[in-house]
């Protein structure tokens, strides 16, 4: 299991090596070099929930704690893969809406204009809805990823309890636990509440 766990934390700083490139050369092919280290590293992650269940019980809440990190790190990264992913798009349909302003050509008067403003229009709110429809997208995985989240961060906190009771550790430590963990939650609570704010802006102001 150790080895498995090494390699998937390894997968995972690759991943985030290939961001970094992502960032300087906004490329389809980097996109899907990502999406393959997340496919691994998600295939990774259901065979390490099988070996958890094999270790000694003592030693269980640890390890299932190491691995939801690392699925809690993979949801991360699939949101991330996302965004860029909608952000190329609309670059790449911006450049070529600007290609196709600066192609539009004109009559020897420059009032004959050979363009069909209609088509043009429905083009224009087609694109439009479609921006709109991948930030709803998006904005919907946020959700899901701060939804899992919260129920990792609902499972850890059952896991510490569990581990801080089997250590022995005292009171004060379990209260300083749960105070943290209740801080979590509100952090999480905002997080999706300012999320949820952005969305229903872009929509009033692009609808």
């Amino acid at each position: 299991m150790e080895q498995l766990y090494h390699q998937t934390t390894q997968l995972i700083q690759e991943t985030t090596d290939l961001f970094q490139k992502l960032e300087i050369d906004p490329s389809e092919s980097i996109e899907n070099a990502i999406q393959s280290k997340i496919n691994a590293i998600t295939t990774n992650c259901e065979k390490l929930d099988i070996f958890v269940f094999k270790t000694p019980i003592n030693q269980r809440p640890t390890a299932k704690l190491r691995v939801d990190q690392l699925k809690y790190d993979n949801k991360h990264i699939q949101a991330s893969l996302l965004n860029a992913q909608n952000k190329r798009r609309r670059r790449e349909q911006e450049l070529a809406d600007r290609e196709q302003l600066l192609s539009r050509r004109f009559g020897h008067d420059h009032t004959a204009i050979n363009v069909d403003f209609l088509a043009q229009e429905q083009a224009s709110l087609h694109n439009s809805h479609r921006n709109v429809d991948e930030m709803l997208h998006t904005g919907s995985n946020i959700l899901q990823t701060l939804r899992y989240n919260r129920d990792t961060l609902k499972g850890a906190h059952r896991r510490l309890i569990d581990l801080a009771n089997t250590l022995g550790l005292s009171n004060a430590t379990i209260s300083l636990i749960e105070r943290r963990v209740a801080q979590d939650k509100y952090m999480l609570f905002g997080g999706m509440f300012v999320t949820l704010t952005v969305i229903v802006l872009v929509i009033m102001f692009l609808l």
